[in-house]
């Protein structure tokens, strides 16, 4: 194949990051119908009660072709009595800061509350761009009572249902009309352009609040870079710290978090996966870094899963090892466990340490390292053919419509992660579990751990000479 030919096999380049929107609104509005069907599954709680969503709910979406980052937030909580204004302050910020667009729901069929103006006049005050719309407006009829709410000097409310799909299309196009021109990508987006090899590698620091994220930090560093506290969520601004590691530039982010004040603990902690993933956006690597003696959390398994999918490379630190009951302080045992728990930990290369007493942390660096090359590794397309070869005469994949499928050569195509495509007799019939084993045999082979491998199946071209024949 020429040059020109394997470049078009090539997935278009996807932005470095995906824009994020927020959903904001009162408990009840329908966010979570809104969101489940933007991502058309049912993956956020719908109830008719109050405050069922607690934690930020986040999903990748695509609208007309353009991906995007989706937040559902937990809404505003009417039971607080410390004052309306200040709460819908606190709980608005927190979805409003870290997204670059924010969708404000109303409840079109009770009509205009007092919580609603206050977080318009908050909402105005951002400079980014807010999308008002009313919802559960069923019918021509019901599109009355929108005109209540432009009242708050609205320049534009959307009637929509989330729960028919009426009016989420006009909605949609507005936002995204918002976005860079470059978020589009193909179908496959698999592929990060290559970075300027002079560039630091950009290392994402991710993980639940006091972790231990800040402390780790401070030693790779070598000084008091951030704030460590036993409070969580301390660290209110990500900072970007520049470090060499033999001859290497490398570029660390420590998580933001929110502002230090107990009694929003809850909202820290939501806060905390937007944070992350905005992180994980700009960079390379991640670290994610887990809290020895609590273990993984549901929410840790998604930030990892949510790297994976983004094509990030991934090291997996355990911090506070050396606060771990001695019961549990098998190395062996709690990687076991934790990969029968979460297997998407499987293929991560993973790191014990304590940032306070430094064990373990001179290991951080090479292992960052290893699967950073990994990452970027480029395999010979001669050497991927032999070993495929090898593989699927071992082990072929099971016939298909009462033919076996053919695989006939592989190509890497990119980097960041790894991208080969493999040409074949009958592509659609290579089932998941084949391209599991595929992926295993390259992982196993070229030390690949610490990267998602993507494997594209394609038709083989016809040769000049073959056609007409048949």
């Amino acid at each position: 194949m020429t040059q020109a030919e394997l470049e078009s096999l090539a997935p278009a380049s996807p932005p470095h990051r995906l824009p994020v929107v927020a959903i904001v609104g009162r408990p009840n509005v329908g966010k979570s119908t809104f969101f489940n069907r933007l991502i058309r599954q049912r993956k956020a709680v719908v109830d008719n009660t109050p405050g069922v969503t607690r934690d930020r709910n986040f999903a990748q979406a695509v609208w007309d072709e353009t991906p995007f980052l989706l937040i559902d937030t937990g809404g505003i909580d009417l039971t607080e009595t410390e004052g309306i204004v200040g709460h819908v302050q606190e709980q608005t910020r927190l979805a409003i800061d870290e997204a670059d667009s924010v969708i404000f729901l109303f409840d079109g069929r009770e009509g205009l509350n007092p919580v609603d103006a206050d977080a318009v006049d908050l909402l105005r005050r951002s400079r980014k761009p807010v999308f008002f719309a009313a919802n559960k407006i069923e019918g021509e009829k019901q599109e009355l009572a929108v005109s209540e709410f432009f009242s708050l000097g609205l320049e534009s409310v959307f009637p929509i249902s989330a729960a028919h799909g009426r009016g989420i299309s006009d909605l949609m196009e507005a936002i995204i009309a918002t976005f860079p021109k470059e978020v589009n990508t193909d179908a496959e987006g698999v592929r990060i352009p290559p970075l300027d090899q002079t560039a630091p590698l950009q290392v994402a620091i991710v993980g639940r609040p006091n972790a231990g994220k800040s402390s780790l930090l401070n030693r790779l560093v070598g000084f008091e870079r951030s704030i460590v506290d036993a409070v969580p969520g301390t660290t209110r601004d990500a900072i970007d710290s520049r470090i060499e590691w033999k001859g290497k530039p490398i570029l660390l982010v420590d998580t933001a978090g929110a502002r230090r004040r107990t009694r929003i603990h809850e909202r820290i902690e939501q806060a905390s996966v937007m944070i992350a993933l905005k992180s994980l956006e700009r960079a390379e690597i991640g670290v994610l870094v887990l809290d020895g003696v609590e273990g993984m959390s549901d929410q840790d398994s998604r930030i990892a899963q949510y790297a994976w999918e983004r094509g990030r490379g991934l090291v997996l630190v355990i911090n506070k090892w050396d606060a771990v009951p001695h019961e549990r302080k098998n190395q062996g045992r709690y990687l076991s466990d934790l990969h029968d728990f979460f297997p998407v930990t499987k293929p991560l290369p993973v790191v014990f340490i304590s940032a306070l007493t430094g064990g373990g942390i001179n290991k951080v660096l090479p292992t960052l390292d290893k699967a950073a090359r990994a990452h970027s590794m480029q395999i010979p397309t001669t050497v991927l053919n032999r070993h495929l070869q090898e593989w699927t005469q071992r082990n072929p994949p099971s016939s298909y419509r009462g033919r076996q499928p053919r695989l006939f050569y592989a190509t890497q195509v990119s980097t960041k992660p790894p991208t080969i495509v493999i040409f074949a007799g009958t592509p659609e019939g290579i089932p998941t579990s084949y391209m599991r084993y595929l992926e295993n045999q390259l992982r196993d082979t070229f030390d690949l751990q610490g990267t998602p491998i993507k494997l594209i199946f394609r038709a083989r071209r016809k040769e000049r000479g073959d056609e007409g024949k048949g």
